[in-house]
């Protein structure tokens, strides 16, 4: 593995229909942002609605990350659907606390409890 920050983010997509779940690992910043982004693109395109963000393995989250987010939450919600993050770090979640974002997202400890919501 790469430390070096923007290098390294992997995705592995599960169906647990009728929620898609995208778990996501590794650096999500200005150069890897756009490859999530395509990501949570093609599935919305190929009509997930509701979709899970598992950001557990997410090691640090630059704005640009967020930007995504927020958009992918907008497209699908313009789609009477939904997305749902999972975040149980502590520096991620300072984040979105900072931003004003843990009202926009609903923001889940685990993917357990993101499933039963």
């Amino acid at each position: 593995m790469d430390d070096e920050i923007g290098v390294d983010l992997r995705m592995e997509c599960f169906e647990h229909l009728p929620v898609a779940v995208l778990a996501v690992s590794g650096d999500l910043d200005a150069a890897t942002a756009p490859k999530l982004h395509r990501r949570l693109e093609d599935l919305i395109d190929h009509g997930h609605r509701y979709i899970t963000v598992d950001l557990s393995g997410v090691r640090f989250l630059a704005s640009a990350g967020l930007g995504v987010l927020i958009r992918a939450l907008h497209q699908v919600r313009h789609h009477d659907g939904d997305l749902v993050l999972v975040c149980s770090q502590t520096h991620l979640r300072k984040a979105f606390e900072t931003t004003g974002l843990d009202r926009v997202f609903d923001i889940h400890t685990t993917s357990d409890d993101a499933a039963t919501a």
